[in-house]
């Protein structure tokens, strides 16, 4: 996580401070009165320390978020196959673009890859940089885990990473 966290402008003692720290996410759905599954995330620190609490409404829709570690961010986030990822965003032109493509649709298993994905999208302008990730499950030695693949940009500064979570609880 460090690469990414400086590149979004994260202090050097926060880094390592997240970095060394195990995280506990508890995550509710729960469904909007116009159908669409909104997803919260509140995430526990090492020690009982309040981490950033992440609400996203899989609509597409822009909406702006404030926290301790990220600041003031706006993203969106939806249901996406990734076919329909691949088709929206590689074979532009753009060939930084189709790298970070490559990067997100790679590793899933065979099941999530007919499956849908989250995608979330976030831009802190502030800092100038963006983030795109997929969310779903993958093989991970063996063991079905919840992945997220993510993919920060900061100019033409990027980082890639792949963060896996043990997932406790029902699919």
């Amino acid at each position: 996580m460090d690469p990414v966290l400086s590149l979004q402008g994260i202090g050097w003692v926060l880094r390592k401070t997240v970095g060394a720290a195990t995280i506990t996410q508890h995550i509710r759905t729960t469904t909007t009165p116009e159908g669409h599954t909104n997803i919260t995330f509140d995430q526990i620190l090492t020690g009982g320390l309040k981490g950033t609490t992440e609400n996203r409404t899989l609509d597409w829709t822009y909406r702006p978020h404030s926290d301790w570690l990220f600041g003031d961010v706006r993203g969106k986030s939806r249901w996406v196959t990734l076919e329909k990822y691949q088709e929206e965003y590689a074979g532009k032109g753009d060939e930084a673009v189709d790298e970070d493509v490559k990067y997100l649709v790679d590793g899933w298993d065979e099941e999530t890859k007919g499956a849908e994905l989250v995608e979330s999208y976030v831009e802190n302008d502030d800092a100038g940089w963006i983030a795109r990730q997929l969310w779903g499950f993958a093989m991970v030695d063996g063991q079905r885990m919840h992945v997220r693949r993510v993919v920060v940009r900061k100019g033409k500064e990027v980082r890639r990473i792949r963060l896996v979570y043990t997932w406790q609880g029902e699919l």
